[in-house]
């Protein structure tokens, strides 16, 4: 990108990291699971932190919880979890550690109802991104508490309304870039 692009304020002025994140994903439709997981993965690792620390960390996310492979996650055990609270990489919080364990078994139980963790996630806008071009600032919606509710019926661990809010606008399902972003 050149010095000219115009990103969401909250973008600006940011290590290059927090950047491409900005203009390779967050708002652009995501439909591979896997992807669906790192993304609540590391949305939930967020919760009470900032942003930019996880972000900083993702590729050590990555290595540690093995490319995001939920099949393997799901089959994690207390010596996994032991060694994920000694991985300075990472965020080292037992309570969000189990909930990426737990997560990964719910998910694929929403594969097995649905097809697959896409069309499950997916079916709350009937497959449609929401563009919000209010300007309104959000952190939750009637479509995050739906989303909430529905995660927490299927098991789902650390998550709420506001988490679920900035996962959706990262896997896509609502766009919420500024009208003067180039990104929009």
């Amino acid at each position: 990108m050149n010095d000219e692009t115009q990103r969401c304020q909250w973008a600006q002025d940011k290590p290059d990291y927090y950047q491409d994140y900005h203009d390779k994903v967050w708002g652009k439709p995501e439909y591979d699971d896997t992807k669906l997981y790192k993304w609540l993965i590391l949305e939930c690792f967020h919760t009470g932190l900032s942003w930019q620390l996880v972000l900083s960390k993702e590729s050590n996310f990555q290595k540690a919880f093995l490319n995001y492979d939920y099949h393997q996650i799901a089959l994690f055990d207390e010596s996994d979890i032991q060694n994920l609270l000694n991985n300075e990489g990472t965020i080292r919080h037992e309570g969000k550690i189990r909930a990426a364990i737990n997560n990964a078994k719910a998910l694929m139980n929403i594969q097995a109802e649905y097809g697959s963790f896409s069309k499950y996630i997916w079916s709350f806008t009937e497959g449609k991104q929401i563009i919000n071009e209010d300007g309104v600032h959000r952190t939750r919606s009637d479509l995050s508490d739906r989303v909430t509710d529905s995660l927490k019926k299927h098991h789902f661990k650390w998550i709420g309304s506001v988490t679920m809010y900035s996962y959706l606008q990262a896997i896509g399902v609502i766009n919420d870039h500024e009208k003067e972003c180039d990104f929009k």
